[in-house]
């Protein structure tokens, strides 16, 4: 069993940047490709980035490539999301999740309860 927990979300300006963490508990953190997806109201959540186990590969939607990066810290069980070039339609909702496997399509095993972004223009 993996609890993850999202923290650093805000409200921000156009422009600006944030750093969302999610914390992982468990021993087993390593073992977990990592991604982090979002929800604007009215939207189906959407995929932004994901990062292997080691952390030596990582993919990102089109509309966040440039902007945001996923790194993560086996180390302290957390991935991150750093955001700058913030912009409106970045305001969402975000999840961090697990899987068991890497790639596009691939099931997610555990979610976070979410931390909210709002992008003021």
């Amino acid at each position: 069993q993996v609890q993850l927990v999202e923290s650093g979300g805000g409200l921000v300006q156009a422009g600006g940047s944030l750093r969302l963490s999610c914390a992982a508990s468990g021993r087993t953190f390593s073992s977990y490709a990592m991604a982090w997806l979002r929800q604007a109201p009215g939207k189906e959540r959407e995929f932004v980035a994901a990062i292997s186990r080691s952390g030596t590969t990582t993919r990102y939607a089109d509309s966040v490539k440039g902007r945001f990066t996923i790194p993560r810290d086996n180390a302290k069980n957390t991935v991150y999301l750093k955001m700058s070039s913030l912009k409106p339609e970045d305001t969402a909702v975000y999840y961090c999740a697990a899987s068991a496997t890497y790639g596009s399509g691939t099931p997610y095993d555990y979610w976070g309860q979410g931390t909210q972004v709002t992008v003021s223009s």
